[in-house]
C-alpha cells in the first residue's frame, strides 16, 4: 500500500512543481498551476492513468481543506469576526438567497426538472474558501479590509450551508420543505458552536500558553495539530463539515499567546496539503465532458461570476461597507468550490439529480 501512495505522491508533486514554476513565470496564480497538474495526471488526460492510488490522494487532500480552515481562524480570530459579524452575515444570508434563485431559474431556462434547478441554485451559492484564502495570501492582501469582509462572509456561507444541506435533504426526500427538521439542524448547530467555543477558549489558549513555555516548536506543533483534528473530528461525528470544525479550532488557538509562532509552523504543512487539494479537484475535471455539456457550463460560469459579484456587492453595500470595499467583495467572492462538489454529491447519493450536475458543477469551478 505504501509503494502505490508513495508513487502517486511523486507523481502529483512533481507535476504541481514544474506547471506552478511555470505559471510563477507566466505571473498567473499558482492556484491555475495546480488545477492545471491534476488535470494532466487525473484519469481523464490519457487512456492509461499516470496516478496508482488516486484514493488516498483524495485522502490526504481532505486534510488540505482542514488545514486551510484551520489557518483561517489562526488568521481571522474571533475578535476580527465580531468586528464583522453584524455586516457580514445578513450579506452572506442575502447572497445565498438571490444566487439559489438564480440558479433555479437557470436551470429552469434549460429544461431541468424542478430538483435539478434547486440543487444547481444551492451550488452556485457558496463560494470556496480554499480559493479565496489561497488567493489572498498569494497577493499579500489577506489583511485588507475587503479580505475581513469577505472572510467574515465565507463563515456564515459555510455554517448556512450545512443548514442548507439539511434543508436540501429533506426536499429531496419529502418533496415539502419540513421546517421542523431544519430548526433542529439550526438548533444543533448553533449548541455546537456555543460548546465548542466556549470549552475551548476555556482549555485551549491556557493549555498552549503552558506548552509555550517548553520552546519546543515540535512540541507545539503537535499539540495544535491535536487540537485541530479533535475539533474536525468533533464536526464531522455531530453531522457538520470538517472545515466548520478547523476553522472553530484556528479561531480558538489564535487566542493564545503564541499565535504568530504557530502560524509560521502551520504554514509549511497548509502548503503542502492544500497544493493537494487543488490537484484532486483538476483530477475531477474531465476535458470531454465540458465539451459535452458546454452551453450549461459556461451559462452557469456567467451567472456565478455576474451573480455573485452583484449580490455580494449589493450585500456588502447595504450592511455599511464603502464602494471601493463592496466591489473588492463581490469580485473576490464570485466563484464556487468544494462546497458546490459536497451539495452535487448529497443529490447524487439521494439519487434525485441528474448525474450530469457533478461533472458541471466542477468544470464550473
Amino acid at each position: 500500500m505504501m509503494f502505490p501512495l508513495l508513487n502517486s505522491l511523486a507523481v502529483v508533486m512533481v507535476t504541481a512543481a514544474v506547471v506552478t514554476v511555470i505559471f510563477h513565470r507566466l505571473r498567473q496564480p499558482v492556484l491555475l498551476g495546480y488545477i492545471l497538474a491534476g488535470v494532466i495526471v487525473g484519469p481523464y488526460a490519457f487512456e492509461t492513468p499516470i496516478l496508482s492510488d488516486e484514493e488516498s490522494i483524495r485522502t490526504l487532500a481532505d486534510l488540505g481543506v482542514v488545514f486551510l480552515l484551520f489557518s483561517l481562524g489562526l488568521e481571522f480570530n474571533l475578535r476580527r469576526l465580531a468586528r464583522v459579524g453584524l455586516s457580514a452575515g445578513p450579506a452572506a444570508a442575502m447572497e445565498i438567497s438571490l444566487m439559489v434563485w438564480l440558479g433555479y431559474n437557470i436551470g429552469r431556462l434549460f429544461g431541468w426538472d424542478a430538483m435539478d434547478s434547486v440543487f444547481l441554485g444551492a451550488m452556485m451559492s457558496i463560494s470556496s474558501s480554499m480559493v479565496i484564502v489561497k488567493v489572498l495570501s498569494g497577493m499579500g492582501r489577506s489583511r485588507e479590509p475587503f479580505a475581513d469582509m469577505m472572510f467574515g462572509i465565507l463563515v456564515f456561507e459555510d455554517i448556512l450551508a450545512v443548514a442548507m444541506l439539511g434543508l436540501l435533504s429533506s426536499v429531496a426526500m419529502t418533496h415539502a420543505v419540513d421546517f421542523m427538521a431544519v430548526a433542529e439542524t439550526l438548533g444543533r448547530l448553533g449548541m455546537f458552536l456555543v460548546i465548542m467555543l466556549v470549552a475551548g477558549l476555556l482549555a485551549i489558549p491556557p493549555l498552549l500558553r503552558y506548552v509555550g513555555r517548553f520552546k519546543n516548536n515540535e512540541m507545539l506543533l503537535i499539540t495544535v495539530l491535536g487540537v485541530c483534528f479533535t475539533a474536525s473530528l468533533l464536526a464531522m461525528e455531530t453531522g457538520f463539515s470538517v472545515a466548520l470544525g478547523a476553522f472553530i479550532a484556528g479561531a480558538v488557538v489564535a487566542e493564545a499567546p503564541d499565535r504568530r509562532r504557530i502560524i509560521t509552523l502551520i504554514e509549511p504543512v497548509r502548503d503542502l496539503f492544500s497544493a493537494i487539494f487543488f490537484v484532486t479537484v483538476g483530477m475531477m475535471i474531465d476535458p470531454a465532458r465540458i465539451f459535452q455539456h458546454l452551453v450549461p457550463i459556461l451559462v452557469i460560469a456567467a451567472g456565478v461570476v455576474a451573480g455573485k459579484t452583484a449580490t455580494c456587492t449589493l450585500g456588502a453595500l447595504l450592511t455599511g461597507s464603502s464602494p471601493r470595499t463592496a466591489i473588492h467583495v463581490g469580485a473576490g467572492m464570485a466563484q464556487i468550490g468544494e462546497f458546490s462538489y459536497i451539495i452535487a454529491a448529497l443529490g447524487l447519493s439521494l439519487h434525485v439529480i441528474d448525474g450530469a450536475l457533478y461533472p458541471i458543477a466542477v468544470s464550473v469551478s
